[in-house]
């Protein structure tokens, strides 16, 4: 049995985020102890990923980052290319691995946190507390006891939600022998792929040198695509699109992001919270959580040292989500072509005010300007449309 003030279950994004900014010291609070429940090598452990988000100047994970850019390219379905200059913004990419390794370098020299390698079986409420029950990778039963407790890990199912599509994608870390990218830009949203009859595809490609990137293939749509299909999108869009030839696959990455309007429960017992994408930290209508995690963790931090009750906050606002809802509705339904949607959108509108609107730091008026840049009239049914829309369970990928 183990005893602390906090347990994280999860070490995935959202639990080392939390466990990392709890040792960092706070004047006149007392240092909180940390016990970091994960799973053992296997199924359950997070999949490495490759995490991407934008800031201003230097940030806490940039020993982490793999490179950064402030040069953003999008392509028209028509071929067109439509350049952003997102200074004073950088966009960073973090590998999974290499951010992993920072967090515990600085968890080791804190002597706060405590990693426990276990699969947890269940979360149980207790007096003044709760029990995390788990049981290690030889059969022992173990145990934390806790008076709060912070679940990062996948939920089995969605919440019912009146809109869900997902963003899944397949990528190909790639290197070739000449230069075939430029490594100051990235191809942020590449629209000469062939589109879905339902949703909308894109080409994203992040070039961490002349000879080298990460190229993949994304999907929003309601259903994933088999291995062979997203095999074969790669192949077109490396080859007939990019005119890559005679390339090597050094690595690849699959993932599958909910964007939904569902409300995700963030406490799930009296000392019981989730966060990360399980606590609603996911941007609905892009799909970005690694920078919503961030202000997520930061706040439950702020709270647990201030003696506050911890609820995880929702990072994104009441105002952002109904707008997400409305566009979510306009692509699920069809009453926008989501091609002829995004290339209007980053044609007309600068791309640094968009990215500070997904990060909620807009105002209503520029808000509004953004809107008058979409299709009006189909938005507006769609937002006439949502309110009366029934939560429908989600079936799953």
């Amino acid at each position: 049995m183990h005893e602390a003030d906090v347990a994280i279950v999860g070490a995935g994004a959202a639990g080392l985020s939390l466990a990392h900014r709890l040792t960092r010291p706070a004047p006149g609070t007392r240092p909180l102890s940390v016990v970091l429940v994960g799973a053992p090598p296997g199924p359950l452990r997070p999949p490495r990923r490759t995490w991407c988000f934008w800031e201003s100047g230097r940030g806490p994970y940039d020993a982490a980052v793999t490179r950064s850019w402030r040069h953003l390219r999008v392509h028209r379905p028509t071929g067109e290319p439509i350049e952003h200059d997102i200074s004073p913004l950088r966009y960073k990419m973090i590998r999974s691995d290499d951010f992993e390794a920072l967090i515990e370098h600085d968890l080791a020299g804190s002597g706060q946190v405590r990693r426990v390698e276990a699969t947890v079986e269940s979360i149980e409420s207790l007096p003044g507390g709760a029990c995390v029950h788990a049981r290690t990778a030889d059969g022992h039963l173990d145990a934390v006891h806790a008076r709060w407790v912070f679940d990062s890990r996948p939920l089995g199912s969605l919440p019912a939600a009146r809109t869900t599509l997902l963003q899944h994608f397949h990528g190909w870390f790639v290197r070739t022998d000449h230069r075939a990218f430029d490594p100051d830009r990235v191809e942020f949203m590449d629209l000469r792929t062939p589109q879905p009859a339902q949703g909308l595809s894109f080409g994203y490609v992040l070039p961490t040198g002349p000879g080298q990137a990460l190229v993949e293939y994304t999907e929003f749509s309601p259903a994933v695509l088999s291995a062979d299909a997203y095999d074969e999108a790669l192949r077109h869009y490396t080859g007939s699109v990019l005119g890559l030839e005679d390339f090597e696959v050094t690595g690849s990455e699959t993932g599958v992001i909910p964007m939904t309007d569902a409300r995700f429960a963030r406490r799930t017992g009296a000392s019981v919270f989730r966060i990360g994408a399980a606590g609603g930290a996911t941007r609905p209508a892009t799909g970005y959580t690694f920078a919503g995690v961030q202000r997520q963790t930061a706040a439950v931090a702020a709270a647990l040292r201030q003696g506050r009750p911890p609820v995880p906050p929702l990072p994104h606002s009441a105002r952002a989500r109904a707008m997400d809802a409305v566009l979510l509705h306009a692509l699920d339904s069809g009453l926008v072509n989501g091609a002829d949607f995004f290339s209007r959108l980053f044609a007309s509108v600068p791309l640094p005010r968009l990215l500070r609107f997904l990060d909620g730091g807009t105002r209503l008026h520029e808000e509004l300007a953004i809107g008058l840049r979409t299709p009006v009239l189909p938005m507006l049914r769609a937002a006439t449309r949502v309110p009366r829309l029934p939560p429908r369970p989600f079936p799953g990928p």
